[in-house]
């Protein structure tokens, strides 16, 4: 397999990030949990608005929204199409879902780090870890903090 097939989840398409000043945009919460059952009908009450910027942004100005291209990310739940939320103020640890830049591109993996070094874990079988040898670029750019797509 090639790098650039391995590069399979490269995130392509602008870069957008989410601000507070934009307008806010509020959906309505009902007192009602959802149940895979019947539901009733009485529970028709909005209980409150939900802020979606307040929901799903932590740090405003560190916050970013990339689209993925690929499926190198599916076991994980983030599909070809989707759009993730990456927030640059959090820290990266093992295990993270992060952006990361290896030798000049844009991909998204889950991060390993052993005794032995760093690795990014693709979460699919057919794709193989990325590991690194001296003279390798591998920057972290941000922690993927939500994945939206469509049902």
């Amino acid at each position: 397999m090639t790098f650039s097939e391995m590069m399979d989840s490269v995130l392509i398409g602008d870069v957008h990030p989410l601000s507070f000043n934009m307008p806010r945009r509020y959906v309505p919460c009902l007192t009602s949990k959802v149940v895979a059952g019947f539901p009733s009908p009485a529970d028709d009450h909005i209980e409150k608005h939900l802020d979606l910027n307040e929901h799903l942004v932590i740090h405003p100005q560190a916050t970013f929204m990339l689209r993925v291209s690929g499926w190198s990310m599916r076991d994980a739940g983030i599909f070809d199409g989707d759009e993730i939320i990456v927030d640059r103020a959090i820290s990266p640890e093992d295990g993270h879902v992060v952006v990361a830049i290896v030798n000049g591109e844009m991909t998204v993996k889950r991060l390993s780090m052993t005794s032995d070094g760093v690795c990014l874990m693709a979460a699919h079988p057919d794709f193989q870890p990325i590991g690194f040898q001296e003279g390798e670029e591998l920057v972290i750019w941000g922690v993927v903090t939500r994945v939206l797509h469509k049902v």
